[in-house]
């Protein structure tokens, strides 16, 4: 899920079907790896994007996965992608918000989400809702940035323009607050590094042939319309840091029990 803001950044990723998240497979893997999943366990995925990570689980765990997005065409991928893959069985992905589910409580195994409560103005209210629909012993997990050592202050302010209103990068004893403020126990974070090589690397072993035309052909057809001409305006005004901004920037995973 990504947070409608006056950014055009979100809308041209959902246009053209890209979603990230930092550590990618690696990180997915070991988020899930986390909520000790079995087969027939029920699922939520919190910004589901083009479906990647919930398609995975139904597919690798053979689990009934729910994807959620606040975006239209991010759930008209999912379900594109779930179809594709023989999933649409397992799956089910619907338009909702973060910060009030449309689930009954206790009616999860595991609650995940990567790359997308950082973006959600009220965290610990979309922390408390993950908790509500988890079952008894069920686990809560996500996989968020944080800040290693303090950014410039103008890739700050550029960062905070591009990803709208919302927008915080949590060290991990916040993200461990807003855990036990929500009522999980044995809560815990793993914390690592990547590098702007492993990253692309990472992003580009997501995608098949097919996918990566789709994508490269939609993000052409989006630039080339207003939003995108004027994204790639505010583009042009990055601050050279950007280039090093995982110098800047690692990855949490962020776990507990109900």
């Amino acid at each position: 899920m990504q947070p409608k803001t006056k950014s055009p950044y979100f809308d041209l990723q959902a246009g053209f079907g890209n979603t990230k998240h930092m550590g990618g497979m690696k990180a997915t893997k070991e988020l899930l790896a986390s909520c000790y999943l079995e087969k027939g366990s029920r699922v939520l995925e919190i910004g589901c994007g083009v479906g990647f990570t919930s398609c995975h689980i139904a597919k690798t765990y053979g689990c009934r996965v729910v994807g959620i997005d606040n975006r239209e065409e991010m759930v008209a991928w999912s379900r594109d992608r779930a179809k594709r893959n023989g999933l649409s069985n397992k799956t089910e992905f619907i338009v909702a918000d973060a910060g009030k589910l449309p689930f009954k409580a206790n009616s999860f195994d595991a609650v995940i989400s990567e790359s997308v409560l950082a973006f959600v103005k009220h965290k610990g209210k979309a922390v408390k809702e993950c908790v509500r629909v988890a079952k008894p012993g069920g686990y809560v997990a996500l996989n968020e940035c944080y800040w290693v050592k303090a950014p410039p202050p103008e890739l700050m302010k550029y960062l905070s323009h591009l990803y709208g209103p919302g927008w915080e990068y949590l060290v991990p004893s916040k993200w461990l607050k807003l855990f036990k403020g929500a009522g999980l126990k044995q809560v815990k974070a793993k914390t690592f590094k990547v590098s702007t090589t492993s990253q692309m690397i990472s992003e580009i072993q997501r995608l098949d042939a097919r996918e990566s035309l789709k994508m490269l052909s939609g993000f052409f057809s989006r630039i080339a319309s207003p939003l995108g001409r004027r994204y790639m305006k505010e583009a042009m005004s990055a601050p050279r840091s950007i280039y090093k901004i995982f110098e800047y920037t690692g990855y949490g995973i962020y776990v507990g029990r109900k």
